[in-house]
């Protein structure tokens, strides 16, 4: 009888360890970076945002921000270079809206903004990514999981044609080479 008991309790023991694992990895999937971009593409957009010499310089950023209120924002960066990288870098976190308006207002400061459609900025990221592709330069890696926070925004209409390269041929040009540090 006493080993029925401490069966029984060793069984629970071990549906109780389960279930807090199942628990956990529904928890970890909901803090995953593709739940949060999932949960902020259902938000109001509060603004789009791109570098205005994006093609004559070759490099901008270009940022999509959602949010139900201007408190708390959902922010989407990219860095774009579009002489030939494509994508280098994305970025997405939620912000209070006192820091959005930082960002936004140094990212200003080092080059300005302008103000575009949702639409025009995805169409850019889309054939950024699909023209460097084709030059053997793929997108950051999480590009597609961000790209996402654009949700129901349609490139249907959007007739802009968006010249890449210098020339229409791709130029590398070499960032400044940051020693390590130790």
């Amino acid at each position: 009888m006493a080993t029925n008991i401490a069966q029984k309790r060793a069984r629970k023991a071990q549906r109780r360890k389960q279930v807090v694992a199942q628990k956990r990895r529904a928890e970890e999937l909901e803090a995953s970076l593709p739940a949060r971009v999932r949960r902020a593409a259902a938000l109001p957009i509060q603004g789009c945002l791109l570098t205005e010499a994006l093609f004559e310089g070759g490099i901008g950023t270009l940022v999509l921000a959602r949010g139900a209120t201007p408190h708390h924002v959902a922010l989407s960066s990219y860095l774009l270079d579009t002489f030939c990288l494509g994508i280098k870098d994305v970025t997405f976190e939620f912000v209070e809206g006192e820091y959005f308006q930082f960002y936004v207002n140094t990212m200003s400061a080092m080059s300005p903004m302008m103000s575009v459609d949702p639409g025009y900025a995805r169409k850019l990221l889309r054939d950024l990514a699909a023209w460097s592709r084709s030059i053997g330069f793929a997108p950051h890696r999480d590009f597609a999981t961000v790209e996402r926070i654009f949700g129901d925004v349609s490139v249907d209409g959007i007739d802009a044609v968006f010249p890449f390269g210098r020339d229409g041929k791709p130029l590398y040009i070499p960032g400044p080479v940051i020693p390590e540090l130790r």
